[in-house]
């Protein structure tokens, strides 16, 4: 049975960080892209963040020197490091893995508030 478990949401202030966690199972980790994702209330799910099988990363420009994608596939767990966090990056992040299928987690909430 596929699974993937994000933790690591919260809480936190403007200008401070995150970090993210998805644990996979159930499929052949090291050969799926990975990717986060977010939705804040009332608007569409967008990309974050994807690293490849051969850990080529990309980022939305939003987020861009800011948060740090990364997996190891010993654990069979992507993270996302969320640093200088402002009040727009409030949303629930989901982790998705895909090649020839797609699965996603359940979520993770973060909000960034004072």
């Amino acid at each position: 049975q596929v699974q993937l478990v994000e933790s690591g949401g919260g809480l936190v202030q403007p200008g401070g960080s995150l970090s993210l966690s998805c644990a996979a199972s159930g499929f052949t980790f090291s050969s799926y892209t990975m990717s986060w994702y977010r939705q804040a209330p009332g608007k569409e799910r967008e990309l974050v963040a994807i690293i490849t099988s051969a850990y080529g990363t990309n980022y939305a420009g939003s987020v861009k020197g800011r948060f740090t994608i990364s997996r190891d596939n010993a654990k069979n767990t992507v993270y996302l490091q969320m640093n200088s966090l402002r009040p727009e990056d409030t949303a629930v992040y989901y982790c998705r893995a895909s090649l020839v299928r797609t699965y996603w987690g359940q979520g993770t909430q973060v909000m960034v508030s004072s």
